[in-house]
């Protein structure tokens, strides 16, 4: 029963994480009052952009606005105009720019990396811009305070503009309010650095809309400096953001198609509009997950996609689940530490390395899979040694076979333990069905945090340690 399948070939398989012995029917059937209420309280969400007991970090109440992001139409965050905008900025970048920098962190960075990662992969920038297709090479940074990486950047960018007097480096700086430690001092360095060397440096700023009374440092020096300006969207938390301009001017700007994305989250919102938990994607995978840690103590989520270009995937995902979920207190003010520890790994590469705790050490983890079902780029195993029966025993099987035999294996080594895991299937890894994967799990973390009773859209805990920071940084500064 606990296996949802979309018109798309979309799977949610939940085989081994609800029956006997893992979430029983008696659990959900318990549960179906607090889930019924918490679709009501989601489906208000989408109608008036308002989520009961959520509130900003200066305590005023808050609009929640992500459900409306897949849908392009006037008036909506994602409108005709906007959505165009992107796409000229991505035609005057093209065959013109020679490298893209994106100086963000947090929701500034990983929704776009994880674009980057299923267009282009590792090997992009290697590649001839004719290859490329005309899109520039791309490199992130902003994401860390280190000096080796950003000043072997540098380096690398100096070096590649030697042989070019028209070289252009495009940075592209996300940052809500202009402050954020990490992407300003790493693009002051960076901007600093290609102005000594005489490289020709663009900038574009992707801030909060506003200009006037409450304008942003990033913006007002954006405007200022006449650079072209996108939107960090108000009522959108940077987890949630991979779906406005933050996260698709990734993507345009490298010929990912940000249209199909935004109609495979649109279609699986669709599908997750269901009251039916076993018609509705998000609300099965919220109750399940809700009641894996609340009534049977799996309080840790390994993410764990059998595909390397969906690495970053699961690293956007620690951020969604651990800043969401991750609360101190309730809605109601009381302590009650809620939260389940995602925990990233890779198929099969951390077979090899994780599965052994995962297989034999507490019994405290879901394991949550995604696989893509078909992989047009495909490969096999030639017959080149086949008298030795060891490397015979595969010879003649698609890489996708071995992939998911192993992934199949895996699942079926957990259940034999009484170990709960669950997969997410993909048709294939495209913009649309990634479009689909992403959304519902932005839907299934706000689920969830109605079923918990916390606030799913603050992060209460990231405050504490900035305040600390500034202090120290004063200190610094006073030497």
């Amino acid at each position: 029963m606990a296996t949802i399948a979309l018109k798309s070939g979309f799977i949610v398989d939940a085989a081994h994480l609800y029956g006997p012995d893992k979430v029983t029917e008696a659990d959900i059937t318990s549960l179906k009052p607090a889930y019924e209420k918490a679709h009501e309280a989601i489906m208000t969400m989408r109608r008036t952009g308002q989520m009961a007991g959520h509130v900003s970090k200066d305590g005023k109440p808050e609009d929640v606005l992500f459900p409306q992001l897949p849908y392009v139409a006037e008036g909506n965050i994602n409108s005709p105009e906007r959505i165009l905008a992107l796409e000229e900025l991505a035609r005057t970048v093209r065959n013109r720019v020679d490298a893209v920098v994106f100086f963000g962190i947090g929701g500034s960075y990983l929704g776009g990396k994880v674009l980057f990662d299923v267009q282009c992969g590792p090997f992009w920038n290697l590649k001839s811009r004719e290859d490329r297709n005309g899109y520039p090479q791309v490199f992130f940074a902003g994401n860390n305070v280190d000096s080796h990486t950003l000043r072997s950047l540098i380096q690398f960018l100096k070096k590649s503009s030697a042989a070019s007097p028209e070289y252009t480096v495009m940075a592209v700086v996300i940052s809500k309010s202009g402050s954020t430690i990490e992407p300003m001092s790493n693009y002051m360095i960076f901007q600093q650095a290609l102005q000594d060397a005489g490289i020709r440096l663009e900038t574009v700023a992707v801030t909060d809309p506003h200009e006037g009374d409450g304008e942003t440092l990033l913006h007002g020096l954006a405007r200022t400096s006449g650079w072209p300006i996108f939107y960090v969207p108000d009522g959108i938390g940077g987890r949630f953001s991979v779906f406005s301009e933050v996260g698709l001017i990734v993507g345009v700007l490298v010929g990912f198609d940000i249209r199909q994305f935004l109609a495979g989250a649109r279609d699986m919102d669709k599908a997750c509009q269901s009251s039916d938990i076993w018609q509705n994607p998000a609300l099965m995978n919220s109750v399940l997950k809700y009641l894996a840690g609340t009534r049977h103590g799996w309080n840790l989520e390994v993410f764990m996609p059998y595909a390397d270009a969906l690495k970053s995937l699961a690293e956007w995902y620690i951020q969604l689940l651990a800043e969401s979920l991750g609360k101190r207190l309730n809605k109601q003010g009381h302590v009650v530490h809620y939260g389940r520890t995602p925990i990233v790994a890779v198929g099969t590469t951390d077979m090899h390395a994780q599965t052994q705790e995962h297989q034999e050490g507490p019994k405290d983890k879901v394991v949550q899979f995604v696989s893509v079902a078909h992989w047009p780029d495909d490969m096999s195993v030639p017959h080149q040694y086949d008298a030795y029966p060891k490397l015979a025993a595969f010879s003649g099987l698609k890489l996708s076979q071995i992939l998911e035999a192993a992934r199949s294996a895996n699942a079926e080594a957990l259940a034999g333990e009484g170990r709960p895991s669950a997969n997410y299937i993909l048709p294939e890894l495209t913009p649309y069905h990634l479009g689909e994967l992403m959304f519902m799990l932005c839907l299934s973390v706000a689920y969830e945090g109605e079923l918990a009773n916390v606030d799913a859209f603050d992060q209460p805990g990231v405050e504490v340690y900035k305040r600390y920071l500034g202090s120290r940084l004063q200190q610094l500064k006073k030497g």
